[in-house]
């Protein structure tokens, strides 16, 4: 698009022009408001910046582009945050200024602007945008306001402060400076003071003296003087007034930023824009006036649910008898839904959400067109209503063109979130449809894209990729209001095309389940949100794939409020018969949310295996009136019983929607019917359920199956949190990375099913521990158990009695090497951890600061040291290490609560000496601490963690062994390289010309496999995960032997079996030299950031940087899944 750019002088605005060529889009004029008086520098104004407004006039020249100026005339007038138009305010001197812009060049379709975080400023622009027929591009909208400084910074803005008003900032000090000098400065204050460090809070504002945009030259400020507005000793006010400047040219300058879009005749000039403003009503352009009597012809359904809140829907209730389009049908539907409304008192401003239905989605333009003739930003003067629209098979079920639903509130207490501008915050609704609606503590969010939101434009990769964008999509809008789908959701509504294939509804659920589900948070909401997937014709813009979430988004920080449980509430007591045929399948076919009791969700699923259970006539479930009559009266009670178990009402029901297949070939008035009798039926003998003349419920037409995520959230195992086993210090909550991993049921090895995997003897099948750790990791409980058998502590084919005898000996060769220990410092074992050094590197002990006098208490302990002989050189290297092992377990997870007992530091600390003792070729080296605390803290037997803990360092050992020439891990680096220079020749290119291609930078994520670069309880998920992959079932033997003969061969089907993901290919592409998973996981990490590493990295620094942002935003699932695509594509690259 055309672009002309509002600028104010400030770094913003000349960023997101730099952005606005980042899109594809031209920036072919400039237009900037100043003070009428030019003698002003600053005025009163919550909307402009003016301060510096004597230099923006040289940003004609710098950039070869028209300038168009205007003189502010008026003043702050509509003080609200949603702007009204209103004459003498200032935003109309805006709308004067663009219109003149406009007229000069038509061509022009966007406004550019550098809104960060104002609302107030946002809508504005987006109110003069609309008004012009013109699209707003605020592309630094929401973005990280640390991040855009640098960034700023680093692509050329050269800025100085013009204006400070806050605490740290002084006019005599930093007026004049230049903002890459002062951005340690702000960054300081930011931390100390809370300032925005892009200055959103009019903590200071600048004036942008050049810029890559600046082609044909550059701002030279030769003379200023600072004027003090408020000598306030704690945060004065200052600001710059320029006295004389020049430009200076750039060699090789050319005429202007554009490619001749803007005519010679009118570049590179300065346009005084001084018309007078003419007002025009908005709204006017929609003019439909839809003539509702026009289509008496068309006979109309509808339905309403609840009291203070309910839905109303509207339908054709049968489209035989005439012949119209859709645009007559809509204006039918949107006209009786208007009556509707005003026959109870409401308008248009008490809808909160739209379900928009046609039946042809080449048509949604038409069908736009009518709904904004009926839902206008002016009758919804609080904010339009959030809208989800896509095809449904409505004319094949009899219901004509268009269907539509509104949840309506009685109240006008509604939030909105409305972001008509197009940014890289999320996308943009523009038009009558926001993002989202807040009513009450519900957040209903409009249907969700994977559209990428700079471009607008749907991303590639198909269903998949579109799904994981949406979620991300979902997440900055839930974010807008302090939430989160991930920790907030309540309903989770799927689109799906029917267009996908078998393969790609498998993939996209499995999506769904590795990208959402496992990542969510049940801490606030208490359940996991009911989801449901629907399949459509089509969606908007031919997605693959649309989301719609529901959240709970509490009005204040307390914990969840309990409603008051309703009296006189009884179960369904109409027939005895309906209880005891259909209390049984009630936990099979329901999913239920409940929050704090008084937010309920609930999802009843007629399968094809119920209804053969409650229909008589199996063979023809669908098509005798009987069957439906059934199906109908199952749904009915069951409604009734999750309202009753849950003490609701009947007018508790907001939404009640049926969902049916077409494929049934079932048509909706008989389903209708169906319906309105079971509920006729129940109601007779309950008072509890009220009948009216309408329908209290919608029936939705869909073009396949519905399907419930195959997985039963009600199994109690598997709703623990992980964070409760391993709590993290509340003070330290805020610093540490999220988990990601929730137990999966189906999925994650739990308990239950840890058990029945042991015969009566306890013989393990391994086979099956692997193909479910590999499908959903551990359960926390039972995850020492686990990994004693992946790290080849035990042999899966032993019995119960075997384990134990041999963990007897363990445990005993164990106590006796801590005793050794013991003699040699009686601080081991004594429940204290040594943090000062003991020992001089000649054997000398070193005396106690702390002490009276004389050498450590702790530190004598041996026959030799007392008597003065020497001691001997392997004793005296082992307890130089000692305090080096105490500082780094003080180090280890210490935002762990676990680690606040000094019992739990010596224990580790404890087991950490006895392996640099039994180790003495390698010791102890720091990273140890991270690799054994894991361990520490899921075994309970000290013993057994040593034990776990050696066979662990048997398999990353080779990392510790380092020589003065060379570190034990650059054997590892060096495969990296090698596997990378074949997998993806162009970033290994790229990271060699940036002197990485050693893969330094990738050192601490092999050397403590990962725990910089996940959450404590995901890196344990990594872990399990890598293990399992990379197991083979002759670990135990190998390590029994210290041997590294190979395992099994690729003929042994029955090994194979038992053999990880990993090994498996190995074994079969008949590898000898195997090379560790860990090391594809680190080039998955690679991968996965390819795009920025080739994007933005200039230097080694920017590559540590972009892999030091990874940390906790990475799904260990992903990572693992896509190392295994590597190192197959390794092994065929090898192979050939």
């Amino acid at each position: 698009m055309e672009v002309v750019a509002l600028v104010s002088g400030g770094k913003d605005s000349c960023f997101a022009m730099m952005r606005c060529l980042d899109y594809g889009h031209k920036v072919v004029a400039l237009a900037n408001l100043i003070p009428l008086d030019d003698g002003v520098d600053e005025l009163d104004s919550y909307m402009y910046q003016t301060v510096g407004h004597q230099i923006v006039v040289s940003y004609a020249k710098c950039m070869g582009l028209p300038l168009f100026r205007r003189c502010i005339h008026g003043s702050t007038r509509d003080q609200g945050l949603k702007y009204n138009v209103t004459a003498g305010d200032e935003v109309e001197d805006m709308f004067a200024l663009l219109s003149e812009v406009k007229r000069q060049i038509p061509s022009i379709s966007a406004v550019s602007s550098g809104a960060i975080a104002s609302d107030y400023q946002r809508l504005r622009v987006e109110s003069v945008c609309s008004r012009l027929g013109l699209v707003s591009l605020a592309y630094l909208w929401k973005q990280d306001q640390t991040l855009l400084l640098e960034e700023m910074i680093r692509r050329g803005i050269v800025a100085i402060i013009v204006k400070v008003a806050a605490l740290g900032l002084k006019p005599s000090s930093h007026l004049g400076k230049e903002l890459a000098e002062l951005k340690c400065h702000l960054l300081q204050m930011n931390e100390r003071y809370g300032i925005n460090v892009c200055g959103e809070g009019g903590e200071y504002e600048t004036l942008t003296l050049d810029c890559p945009l600046f082609c044909n030259a550059r701002i030279i400020l030769d003379d200023y003087e600072v004027i003090f507005h408020s000598a306030d000793s704690i945060a004065s006010v200052g600001i710059l007034h320029p006295r004389a400047f020049h430009l200076e040219h750039k060699p090789d300058s050319s005429d202007r930023i554009g490619d001749g879009s803007v005519t010679q005749d009118i570049s590179s000039c300065v346009y005084e824009v001084d018309e007078v403003i003419t007002h025009t009503d908005v709204e006017e352009k929609y003019t439909l006036n839809p003539a509702v009597d026009a289509y008496t012809n068309i006979d109309l359904c509808i339905s309403k649910t609840g009291k203070n809140l309910r839905s109303i829907g509207c339908w054709i209730q049968d489209c035989s008898r005439d012949s119209e389009g859709l645009k007559a049908h809509l204006i039918a539907v949107l006209s009786r839904i208007d009556n509707q409304l005003k026959e109870d008192g409401l308008g248009w401003v008490n809808v909160l959400y739209v379900h928009l239905y046609i039946s042809n989605m080449k048509e949604f333009g038409l069908a736009n067109e009518v709904y904004v003739s009926f839902i206008t930003e002016k009758k919804c003067y609080l904010g339009v209503p959030s809208r989800s629209t896509i095809e449904l098979p409505l004319v094949q079920v009899g219901l004509g063109k268009a269907y539509v639903e509104v949840l309506v509130s009685n109240e006008l207490k509604k939030r909105v979130l409305h972001v008509q501008s197009i940014s890289c915050w999320a996308p943009s609704c523009i038009g009558p449809y926001s993002q989202a609606t807040l009513y009450g503590e519900i957040l209903y969010m409009a249907g969700q894209l994977g559209l990428d939101p700079p471009t607008m434009k749907l991303c590639p990769g198909g269903a998949t990729a579109e799904l994981e964008l949406a979620l991300q999509n979902s997440e900055a809008v839930a974010n807008a209001f302090s939430s989160s789908i991930y920790s907030s959701a309540i309903h989770f509504l799927v689109y799906c095309s029917a267009q996908l294939t078998s393969d790609e509804k498998v993939e996209v659920e499995q999506t769904l389940q590795n990208s959402y589900i496992t990542c969510l948070d049940c801490s606030k909401t208490g359940s996991y949100p009911t989801i449901l997937y629907i399949f459509a014709p089509d969606l908007p813009k031919g997605a693959r794939v649309e989301i719609k979430p529901i959240l709970y988004v509490p009005t204040n920080d307390d914990e969840v409020a309990t409603r008051e449980m309703e009296t006189g509430m009884t179960q369904p007591a109409s027939s005895q018969a309906w209880n005891a045929q259909y209390s049984d399948l009630h936990d099979s076919c329901c999913q239920i949310h409940i929050t704090g009791g008084r937010i309920c969700s609930a999802v009843v699923s007629v399968t094809s295996d119920i209804a053969s259970k409650i229909c008589s006539t199996a063979g023809q479930l669908y098509h005798t009136e009987d069957n439906l009559k059934a199906m109908a009266r199952f749904c009915a009670f069951q409604i009734v019983k999750i309202l009753t178990d849950n003490n609701f009402s009947w007018d508790s029901i907001t939404m009640l929607r049926f969902y049916y297949s077409v494929e049934h070939s079932v048509a909706a008035d008989a389903l209708s019917r169906a319906f309105s009798e079971a509920f006729t039926e129940l109601a007779e003998d309950n008072s509890f359920l009220r009948t009216d003349e309408a329908p209290c419920y919608s029936i939705v037409p869909v073009s396949a199956k519905m399907r419930l995520l195959a997985c039963c959230y009600n199994d109690p195992e598997m709703q623990i949190d992980p964070d409760t086993v391993y709590p993290i210090r509340p003070d330290c909550r805020d610093d540490a990375p999220k988990t990601r991993f929730k137990p999966r049921p189906g999925l994650t090895l739990s308990p239950k099913r840890w058990k029945l995997l042991h015969n009566e003897e306890g013989v393990l099948d391994i086979a099956g521990v692997i193909k479910r750790v590999q499908r959903g990791g551990i359960h926390p409980t039972i995850k020492g158990e686990v990994w004693e058998f992946l790290l080849g502590c035990y042999d899966p084919k032993s019995t119960t009695e075997q384990r134990n005898q041999l963990r007897q000996q363990r445990r005993l060769e164990y106590e006796k090497l801590k005793t050794k220990c013991r003699e040699m410092d009686t601080t081991v074992g004594s429940g204290r951890v040594i943090t000062m050094p003991v020992i001089t590197e000649d054997g000398q002990p070193i005396e106690d600061p702390n002490a009276d006098g004389g050498a450590r208490p702790s530190s004598v302990g041996s026959e030799q040291q007392t008597s003065g002989a020497p001691l001997p050189k392997e004793v005296v290297q082992w307890k130089l290490t000692l305090h080096q092992i105490g500082l780094d377990v003080n180090r280890t997870d210490r935002v762990l609560v676990y680690y606040e007992s000094q019992e739990n530091l010596a224990r580790l600390w404890d087991i950490l000496t006895v392996y640099s003792w039994v180790d003495k070729d390698i010791g102890y080296c720091q990273g140890m601490s991270d690799l054994c605390s894991p361990i520490s803290i899921i075994l309970e037997h000290e013993a057994d963690a040593f034990w776990c803990f050696e066979r662990l360092m048997r398999r990353v050992r080779g990392n510790f062994q380092s020589t003065s020439t060379s570190i034990g891990v650059r054997a590892q680096l060096t495969t990296l390289s090698t596997i990378m220079k074949s997998v993806d020749p162009k970033l290994h290119e790229h990271l060699e010309n940036l002197d990485g291609g050693e893969y330094l930078f990738a050192f601490r994520m092999l050397m403590v496999l990962f725990r910089r670069e996940f959450s404590f309880v995901d890196t344990m998920y990594l872990w399990e995960l890598m293990w399992s992959m990379e197991y083979n079932p002759n670990l135990f033997s190998m390590l029994e032997s210290d041997t590294d003969t190979s395992k099994a061969t690729t003929k042994d089907e029955s090994v194979l079996r038992q053999c990880g993901k990993f090994e498996r290919k190995n074994l079969q592409a008949d590898k000898k030299d195997e090379i560790p998973l860990s090391i594809f996981v680190v080039a998955s990490v690679l991968e996965a950031r390819n795009k920025k590493l080739l994007g933005e990295a200039k230097g080694l620094d920017d590559v540590v940087k972009i892999l030091n942002e990874i940390t906790g935003s990475l799904d260990a699932k992903k990572a693992c899944r896509e190392a295994l695509q590597i190192h197959e594509k390794y092994l065929n690259t090898v192979k050939a």
